[in-house]
């Protein structure tokens, strides 16, 4: 019982010290956005900034995405589809993580969880950072019985889907 406390600790204070990466980051984010003009003078200055400007936001948080749509393709990305998000999946037996990278929109985190649901994947803790007009959902869930994805890139797929509809039913609202 102790050694299964400990081991939950530990990983929700990992979970915590991710998410104030997370947000540590867009804030640093911002600041460059409206640091990089007023500095146009120092070229220095300018360089290094434009540089930290130019990678997306979050890139850094999805090393492996299996669908990749703000960051340049690589050789674990989705190539045969074109994506509306950054989404990347690690599994461990039973233990999914996902890191989502999107455009922020309109009731999306109520559309996720609730998809999340009908995929048989219980959310067991969530992380939402948003810089505008980006959001980035950084999810730990459980697959559960009667869950029909058994891979990352089924899990990535599935997700891939869900956003597609989210976002098209967004559009046809407008």
């Amino acid at each position: 019982g102790d050694q299964a406390s400990i081991v939950g600790g530990a990983i929700e204070f990992v979970k915590e010290l991710e998410h104030l990466l997370q947000t540590l980051e867009a804030e640093k984010f911002r600041v460059l956005q409206q640091v990089t003009p007023a500095a146009a003078a120092n070229e220095e200055t300018t360089n290094t900034n434009s540089k930290m400007l130019s990678s997306p936001p979050f890139a850094q948080f999805l090393m492996q995405p299996q669908y990749t749509w703000s960051q340049i393709p690589n050789k674990y990305t989705s190539k045969t589809e074109a994506s509306t998000a950054d989404i990347e999946v690690t599994l461990i037996e039973t233990h999914a993580n996902l890191r989502i990278l999107l455009r922020k929109g309109p009731t999306q985190l109520c559309k996720l969880v609730a998809g999340f649901q009908s995929l048989y994947l219980s959310i067991l803790h969530l992380n939402v950072t948003t810089l505008d007009p980006f959001v980035l959902y950084s999810i730990s869930a459980k697959v559960e019985e009667g869950c029909q994805l058994s891979s990352v890139d089924d899990i990535a797929r599935a997700v891939h889907h869900m956003i597609r509809i989210i976002e098209q039913d967004a559009t046809a609202l407008c």
